[in-house]
């Protein structure tokens, strides 16, 4: 038990979000922002980073409007440290704070936060209505479509691969791995969670 426990942290997001929705994407972020710790040698700093993908939209659903105003005095009551909060805050930058992304991870937080809607979007248009066989190739199609899942931002996701150095493609091939890793134990969370 502790700050980075899962079920502590779910516990806390569910103090402040009902929706499935809300509670879908912090558990996809949370798997996601695990997987690209691991993968990219933050191993033993994998329930760090996988607790700042959980809560980082900790206050979307209460305060749509005024999102990210409202983040830092439930996680500091709960114990959370400055570095943690900046992490959370860093993912609005240009967008609804100023606070920038420094560290690996809140870059990697800016760049995947959106992407993975796109992706999870797009994933729902597939027989499958999976990730697990979804290619690069068809995500940079939606991407192009500024139609398609119109709420997430192109502009954040290519501002979030610049960032990290990364081409597009590079950055969706490596979030719908990350997606893939946690989509099974997603799925069968929610399912626990009873939402109704």
């Amino acid at each position: 038990m502790g700050l980075y426990d899962h079920n502590d942290a779910l516990a806390l997001l569910m103090e402040h979000n009902k929706e499935q929705f809300h509670i879908q994407h912090g558990l996809t972020v949370e798997g996601v922002m695990r997987w690209y710790a691991n993968e990219l040698g933050y191993g033993d700093k994998a329930d760090y980073w996988a607790t700042v993908g959980l809560l980082h939209d900790i206050d979307f659903e209460e305060h749509p409007e005024e999102h990210l105003k409202w983040t830092e005095e439930p996680l500091a009551q709960a114990g959370y440290p400055a570095e943690f909060i900046h992490a959370v805050l860093s993912h609005g930058y240009g967008i609804c704070t100023d606070v920038e992304p420094v560290h690996e991870m809140e870059k990697i937080l800016f760049a995947a936060d959106e992407l993975t809607g796109l992706i999870w979007s797009a994933s729902l248009m597939r027989p499958s209505k999976s990730t697990k066989d979804m290619e690069a190739k068809s995500v940079k199609k939606k991407f192009k479509d500024k139609r398609f899942a119109a709420g997430c931002s192109r502009e954040v996701i290519s501002d979030g691969a610049q960032l990290l150095g990364w081409e597009l493609g590079e950055l969706f091939e490596k979030t719908i791995l990350a997606m893939r890793s946690c989509e099974d134990s997603v799925v069968a969370e929610l399912e626990s969670l009873q939402l109704g």
